[in-house]
């Protein structure tokens, strides 16, 4: 039983067929075959299906299907079963029942079996006759078909002479059948492989008004098992890893099986400048995904960012949408879901540690010392790593036999000589820590005063978040952990996480992380989520594996719509020049969302401020203040049209909203250049609420698109920046600092001038200054920094004060947050 569920498991393994003694065919052996794997046919579920009549899809056991075989024009004989037990019997009464034949059974040791036998047309033995039966008990003119294990390789006299009598033909079509059943079930195996129409029972909303918290809605929904939603969109059993009951890992596999499969629509979803509460394009994206499937019947998938537990606990609360368009169960959703980040988090602590680990035991030892230490005896034998001889390569000496060594390729291959000013790479850790923002490291006496400064950057910030959204593969991944620059020499040429020996660790440590998480919304449509970088200090896109993945699962008539962080400005550009360019899919349509609220801001309105009540402008109708910030949404209209996609606005809908207010705004993103504009109800009311936005949507992915990129990359570093602050931002020109201009110069000279840019710029401006509200203008962009994520491909330029490290205010979110004890149900998220 052990060795059949090892096989059972095992996607290399199609089928499995049994050759057993005759006493291990017991139940449980039996139904330990899983049944899509059952070429024998002789598990309970495939004897279900048979008898219930669904021929097609059951697979009839090869004994019971070679007897039938050997049978013609049944009509109404009397058919005697001897001996003839368990799946195999049962089948064979069903399969002669069926043919009009009536049956009979009994063992040898019937006291009824001489009157049966005389009855009978047809004998079918399953089990040798005793010596002690008389073989003329058997009429003349008696077909006797025998399917014993023991009797098909033996010759038993049971009147052949006077019978037609039919012994080892059983054992040899028996073996045909089964070879049928082996080529049936692969042609079960390939079809259910093919991409299909979802079959998805949609989950029904029973909105109340006034609508409860998210919370409270999410917890009155009961979502589908993980597993079933799987089954509905396509995925093969072999393809998920289920973490409890409503989430799952989906194997990267599926993109190798579904590699013929045309893709989905590619959908974005972007926003104007938001004020720092949010605008909604996590509720637009689900609303968006639950209009088009529960209620146009289209294969749609959300693609979503993994929270961090910075905003959950801190200023913002979850990002799984909210209202009636969410992402369920949200707490699970919102509270670790399946250790991606604490994935992230390990393995780029490692990869800091090894860091201050390599200066100290350079500091400390001599190059025969370091190498012997890097180059161990063990068993009385040395012998370097696979990741040490990439390295000797790199170095340009081919040898493979550490013995062989010079003093001076000793030296050269043991030191790395790290600068210790010119370290990059930050510790990492998923909470708003601020008096993480500068620490000193190494004042343990054990470190031997090998003292220096460095920080903490919140976990989503880290290098590692942006390669795992980027990559394409597992291999793709591993290469880009390998590139990681985390400082430079005293030759002020790059270090890499390669040379610190700590790829392959990085990568175990990455190599359940880089699978995308299965979910699903309230009306129970599919969610993939996965990566979460940070939009204004990393590119803010969830993964481009995800995005692969579900434009496969969709079909041709579907659509995939993913989110990119905070304004057009920031998460859109950067999805369309970094994320695009690594996945070569190219945007169907770009959805942009925008609030009453967020556009009064914009036109002159007060503050608006995390945990503050709305001042009245915001809470009561006023069209100047609206029409005077909709340049906000008339300048990212136009950013979107920089890059040749269609854009059609979704105006989020407050309760506070008048109806005169919402046409102004639609009437003024039209005037615009928008394909259309759209009101959205869907956080009171579910996808109903946004089913006129996916019918604009649409209608604008059908048409004519002229996709191209901002700039081209082999422009310099700066030219690529300042057509950044020019063209997207408004700003007249740009001004580096001393660091920031000889960084670009250092990266340069390194080869990394041809990557793309990603601007750590204030989400809550289209300038560096968070107060600039609007559209401003006529500004000098201040660059203080310029970094580079080489992994995961694009150089980083410092806008004014950034931090990488949030702060909590002074009551964050977690004085509401609460876990009852009794029920263990999570109170106060939202």
């Amino acid at each position: 039983v052990g060795e059949i569920l090892r096989l059972n498991e095992d996607p290399n393994v199609q089928g499995l067929a049994l050759d057993l003694p005759e006493s291990l065919y017991s139940s449980k052996v039996l139904n330990a075959v899983k049944p899509e794997k059952d070429v024998d046919g002789l598990s309970d579920v495939n004897l279900g299906r048979l008898v219930r009549g669904d021929g097609s899809d059951c697979l009839v056991p090869p004994a019971a299907s070679a007897v039938m075989g050997l049978l013609e024009d049944l009509g109404e004989k009397r058919v005697l079963l001897v001996g003839v037990g368990g799946v195999v019997g049962a089948a064979l009464q069903c399969m002669l029942q069926k043919e009009g034949a009536a049956t009979m059974s009994c063992q040898w040791t019937s006291p009824q079996l001489q009157t049966k036998l005389h009855h009978a047309d047809v004998v079918v033995i399953g089990s040798t006759k005793p010596d002690d039966i008389p073989v003329g008990w058997i009429k003349p003119g008696t077909t006797i078909i025998s399917c014993s294990r023991d009797s098909l390789s033996e010759k038993h006299d049971y009147g052949a002479q006077n019978n037609h009598a039919a012994q080892n033909a059983v054992g040899s079509l028996a073996v045909a059948v089964r070879m049928q059943n082996m080529v049936k079930n692969m042609e079960r195996r390939i079809q259910s492989q093919q991409y299909r129409k979802w079959d998805l029972h949609c989950l029904k909303l029973h909105s109340l008004s006034p609508v409860p918290s998210d919370i409270e809605i999410s917890r009155a929904q009961s979502p589908k098992a993980v597993d079933v939603l799987a089954k509905e969109i396509g995925l093969l059993t072999d393809e998920i890893e289920i973490y409890g009951q409503t989430k799952a890992k989906v194997r990267l596999s599926l993109l190798e099986r579904l590699k013929d499969q045309p893709d989905g629509k590619y959908v974005l979803v972007a926003g104007i400048t938001p004020t720092p509460l949010g605008e909604g394009k996590s509720t637009v994206t689900i609303g968006l995904v639950q209009a088009l499937t529960a209620h146009l019947n289209i294969n749609s998938f959300a693609c979503l960012r993994q929270p961090s537990q910075g905003p959950t606990f801190g200023v913002k609360g979850g990002a799984a949408g909210g209202g009636y368009a969410q992402v369920i169960p949200m707490e699970e959703f919102n509270l670790h879901l399946t250790g991606d980040i604490h994935a992230i988090t390990a393995a780029n602590n490692l990869l800091a540690a090894a860091i201050d680990a390599r200066i100290l035991h350079e500091n400390t030892q001599s190059d025969k010392a370091l190498y012997n230490r890097l180059v161990p005896v063990v068993n009385g034998m040395r012998g370097f790593s696979p990741i040490q001889l990439a390295r000797l390569r790199r170095l340009g000496i081919n040898k493979t036999d550490p013995g062989t060594l010079t003093e001076e390729e000793m030296g050269k291959f043991a030191r790395l000589d790290i600068d210790p000013s010119t370290i990059t790479w930050q510790r990492v850790v998923d909470t708003n820590d601020r008096f993480l923002r500068k620490i000193t490291v190494g004042q343990a006496n054990t470190e031997k005063g090998f003292v220096r400064q460095a920080q903490f950057d919140i976990a989503v910030a880290s290098e590692i978040m942006a390669i795992l959204a980027l990559s394409t593969s597992l291999q793709d991944m591993k290469e880009r952990l390998g590139k990681m620059v985390v400082a430079n020499d005293r030759k002020g040429e790059p270090v890499t996480a390669e040379d610190l020996g700590v790829t392959g660790a990085l990568a175990v440590l990455m190599k359940d992380a880089i699978k995308p998480t299965l979910m699903q919304t309230l009306e129970g449509t599919p969610v993939f989520v996965h990566a979460g970088p940070f939009a204004n200090i990393a590119h803010g896109n969830s993964s481009v594996l995800a995005d692969k993945i579900a434009l496969k699962l969709v079909g041709e008539k579907g659509f995939v719509v993913t989110e990119a962080g905070f304004g057009a400005d920031i998460g859109m550009e950067k999805f369309f020049n970094i994320k695009c360019r690594a996945s070569g899919l190219v945007p169907s349509v770009v959805v942009l969302v925008a609030t009453v609220r967020a556009l009064k801001m914009h036109g002159g309105g007060p503050n608006v401020i995390a945990g503050a009540p709305l001042k009245k402008e915001y809470t009561e109708e006023n069209l100047q203040l609206v029409a005077d910030g909709c340049c906000n949404l008339q300048k990212q209209i136009q950013i979107t049209q920089l890059f040749g996609v269609p854009v059609v606005v979704a105006l989020n809908i407050f309760k506070t909203d008048s109806p005169a207010e919402v046409d102004l705004v639609c009437k003024i993103a039209k005037q615009s250049g928008a394909f259309d504009a759209v009101p959205c109800n869907h956080w009171s009311a579910g996808g109903r609420g946004a089913v006129k936005l996916a019918q604009a949507v649409e209608k604008a992915a059908n048409q004519k698109n002229s996709f191209k990129y901002l700039y081209s990359l082999e422009l310099p570093i700066v030219e690529k920046i300042r057509i950044i602050a020019q063209k997207v931002y408004g700003a007249q020109d740009i001004e580096l600092s001393p660091t920031a201009q000889s960084q670009v110069d250092r990266y340069t000279r390194q080869g990394f001038g041809n990557l793309p840019i990603c601007m750590a710029k204030t989400h809550l401006s289209l300038s560096h200054q968070p107060e600039r509200k609007g559209v401003p203008t006529g500004f000098i962009l201040p660059i203080s920094d310029v970094r580079a994520s080489i992994g995961a491909g694009f150089i980083y330029p410092l806008v004014g004060t950034m931090s990488t490290m949030p702060g909590l205010p002074t009551r964050p979110c977690f004085y509401d947050i609460d876990l009852d004890p009794v029920t263990e149900q999570v109170k106060g998220l939202f």
